[in-house]
């Protein structure tokens, strides 16, 4: 049966529910989210591509103006107001101890996806969404990962080139991280 989705018009709930049905009756595959493979937003520290889970990152920003936090370790770069609500950034490359380099014009903040832990973490660059497939996981490449080792979920291989699958809940979570004060 169906529906003729001019005559939804006037009801754009029903119009939507109407073609979501249509969708899913002639292209399954499409409608149908895949779980054969593992998404995420890619981003570059320092020499280190890494791969966010795409419900760890709510927002990308560019760097903000930020006031700097007396007693704060130096990774802490300061707070920022981002549409009327303050936001903690940290400096994720000095934060993992990697080589300082002030921030380019390709760096951006990731907003970490939480209500109760207002915190963006600098990066050198974002490089959009990238998907995996299980063939490519290579856990034999989570030795070379350095100081990504402990918030690393995985690791994946693609064209010789590896893919940490970086955690922003492991790092908010990590005592370290948590204690951004002397």
């Amino acid at each position: 049966m169906s529906v003729d989705l001019r005559a939804l018009a006037g009801d754009p709930f029903q119009l939507l529910v109407a073609i979501e049905a249509r969708v899913r009756s002639t292209r399954p595959d499409v409608a149908r989210p895949r779980a054969d493979v593992w998404l995420g937003l890619a981003f570059r520290v320092r020499e280190h591509w890494c791969v966010a889970p795409r419900e760890d990152v709510r927002e990308i920003i560019p760097v903000p103006q930020l006031t700097r936090t007396p007693g704060a370790k130096p990774w802490l770069m300061g707070v920022a107001n981002v549409r009327g609500g303050i936001l903690a950034v940290a400096n994720l490359a000095q934060y993992l101890g990697l080589p300082h380099q002030p921030a380019q014009s390709a760096s951006r903040v990731l907003i970490f996806n939480s209500t109760r832990l207002p915190v963006g973490l600098l990066v050198d660059e974002v490089a959009g969404y990238r998907q995996f497939t299980a063939p490519e996981q290579q856990p034999a490449r989570l030795a070379g990962s350095g100081p990504l080792a402990p918030y690393l979920l995985g690791v994946f291989e693609r064209d010789q080139q590896a893919w940490y699958a970086f955690s922003l809940h492991k790092l908010t979570a990590s005592p370290e991280f948590a204690h951004a004060g002397y």
